[in-house]
């Protein structure tokens, strides 16, 4: 699968290495796709399965910053409102970016 958000990074500094964004493209890839996994076995956004998704997508997202509770939600936003990274996830599987932002909000919310 190629990375639905790599055309968004492009907007971004960065001083990884091209080996290094690979690597962070294929993790968050692994991730996206236990979401959608979970999306189509039907399971609920607080199931344990996806929660530990949420877990894994919050360490990924540690590397780069270390949001509060409220700016993990408020990030997740950015998969239920109208942007880009909502429609990369829609373009993945329909309803996936709310499906995203519903397991951050119970995560964020149990966790943070």
């Amino acid at each position: 699968m190629s990375n639905q958000f790599g055309m968004y990074s492009e907007q971004y500094s960065n001083d990884y290495s091209t080996e290094q964004n690979e690597q962070f493209t294929a993790a968050f890839d692994a991730i996206t796709q236990q979401f959608v996994a979970g999306l189509n076995e039907g399971l609920p956004a607080s199931a344990e399965a996806v929660q530990e998704a949420v877990r894994q997508h919050y360490e990924f997202t540690t590397q780069f910053w270390k949001p509060t509770r409220e700016a993990y939600k408020n990030l997740a936003l950015n998969y239920l409102m109208p942007s880009p990274y909502r429609d990369s996830y829609e373009g993945i599987a329909e309803g996936l970016g709310k499906y995203h932002y519903d397991a951050i909000v119970i995560w964020a919310d149990n966790n943070l």
